[in-house]
């Protein structure tokens, strides 16, 4: 049985008058109840323009938006912000400077007789854990507390769907990893749907069920952290997110592809190569090499050249070389520090096989 959507976007349009072509293209998406989404993408992609379009901020050229199963953008429809249901968190907080912690919380809960807003706002507190900090005024908070301030006043009418846009890009690294973490809990314990956009792709990875990669107003992928991680639909998205290397590869049966460091097993389901209608014997294609899918083996008599190195504390991210020149990224825990230059044993240990059409140069080479 389908799980119920929060949020169903179906063949959306949308342009600006002064764009050339469209800033949003034919793009779905399905948000289920409970569901924290993020979508990523390079700046200009179009992924603050699918929040405020979803919000009402922008009107929609068409297709449709439903949000909590009521259709609130599309031929002829056009429900204003207020009545969509939806809570917006933006990347300044806009908290009223004037007015005190538990009076910013409050101001959409004017409807509500006194006592049961008071409840309302006493128990956002304590799920943003600022119960001590209520009689406090924004300027008195630090970032991250003026953030959880304007999440528990979004929160506060209990919204269908809460969009945040960019909401820790204000905040330092240190803070923004511990506090996207935090507030990943509050959604959860509040049972709130999201749709959050960023730019930080790890932020993305710690907070969502769903990530989205938009790439010129196009959703290239809408699927669960680990698959677009590890099974990215298209080169694009395997490319944008995290690290990776494309190396050649041969094609031996529709179950293993052979690369310079041994045969990988597994499904090959791209087309090998222009003009090649299935994957069979002797096709080329490009398998993408994760830094995890290489590892340092010093009994390995596979070695290459550590060429760059990149340290991170836990662990070392080292450009290696082959001997036939191809360069691959490898994750080395930092007690093994080698140096640039050096030679070191490696071994394959990848479980996925990710592969895409060879390039024209690589298919090229192949046939000479």
């Amino acid at each position: 049985m389908a799980t119920a959507a929060v949020l169903q976007i179906e063949q959306l349009v949308v342009r600006y008058p002064q764009a050339a072509g469209h800033v949003l293209e034919q793009l779905n998406l399905s948000l289920a109840y409970g569901e924290i989404g993020c979508v990523v993408g390079s700046s200009g992609c179009g992924k603050t323009t699918l929040l405020r379009a979803i919000a009402g901020l922008v009107p929609v050229h068409s297709g449709s938006i439903d949000v909590g199963g009521r259709r609130v953008a599309g031929a002829g429809v056009e429900v204003p912000t207020e009545k969509r249901g939806v809570g917006l968190v933006f990347q300044d907080y806009a908290l009223f400077p004037h007015l005190r912690t538990d009076e910013n919380i409050a101001f959409g809960l004017r409807s509500l007789p006194r006592g049961e807003r008071a409840l309302r706002v006493q128990r956002l507190l304590e799920l943003v854990g600022l119960q001590s900090f209520a009689r406090k005024y924004p300027h008195e908070l630090s970032g991250g507390q003026q953030q959880r301030v304007a999440l528990a006043r979004a929160l506060a009418p209990s919204p269908t769907l809460l969009l945040m846009d960019e909401p820790f890009s204000n905040l330092d690294v240190e803070l923004r990893t511990r506090l996207g973490a935090e507030v990943r809990q509050i959604l959860k314990e509040s049972g709130t749907s999201v749709i959050l956009v960023t730019h930080d792709q790890q932020e993305a990875f710690a907070i969502a069920d769903r990530i989205g990669v938009m790439n010129q107003g196009r959703l290239e992928q809408w699927d669960r952290p680990y698959d677009i991680y590890h099974r990215p639909g298209s080169r694009y998205v395997a490319d944008f997110i995290g690290q990776g290397v494309f190396v050649p590869a041969k094609v031996l049966d529709p179950r293993r592809v052979s690369i310079e460091l041994g045969v990988l097993n597994g499904d090959v389901p791209l087309p090998c190569n222009v003009g090649c209608d299935t994957c069979g014997r002797g096709c080329h294609v490009e398998v993408l090499l994760r830094p995890d899918d290489v590892v340092h083996d010093d009994a390995s008599p596979m070695t290459a050249q550590v060429v760059r190195k990149a340290f991170r504390g836990a662990d070392f991210v080292y450009t290696l070389r082959l001997d036939s020149g191809q360069e691959l990224l490898a994750l080395v825990p930092s007690h093994h520090d080698h140096a640039v230059g050096e030679r070191i044993g490696i071994r394959l240990d990848a479980d996925h096989v990710v592969t895409f059409p060879a390039s024209e140069a690589i298919a090229e080479g192949a046939r000479l």
